[in-house]
């Protein structure tokens, strides 16, 4: 499996240590999680846009096809 190395301030790092701890879990695996949640996160969001950009297209072209018609 490949690896990253992460550099966090102290604070940062006694943050995820505290965290990661409060959970019973590894930094690491409490770090992993939380950057593929990120990635999932952005994922469903640009999904999202894309999805709105369509509905607003489709939206667009269903209501300029008369108009675009009888300019043609």
């Amino acid at each position: 499996m490949a690896g990253l190395n992460l550099r966090f301030t102290e604070e940062e790092l006694d943050a995820l240590r505290a965290r990661a701890e409060s959970e019973g879990r590894s930094m690491q695996s409490f770090a992993h999680d939380a950057v593929i949640t990120a990635i999932d996160a952005v994922i469903t969001a640009i999904n999202e846009h894309s999805r709105l950009f369509d509905e607003a297209a489709d939206h667009v072209l269903k209501v300029s096809e008369e108009p675009n018609r009888r300019l043609a």
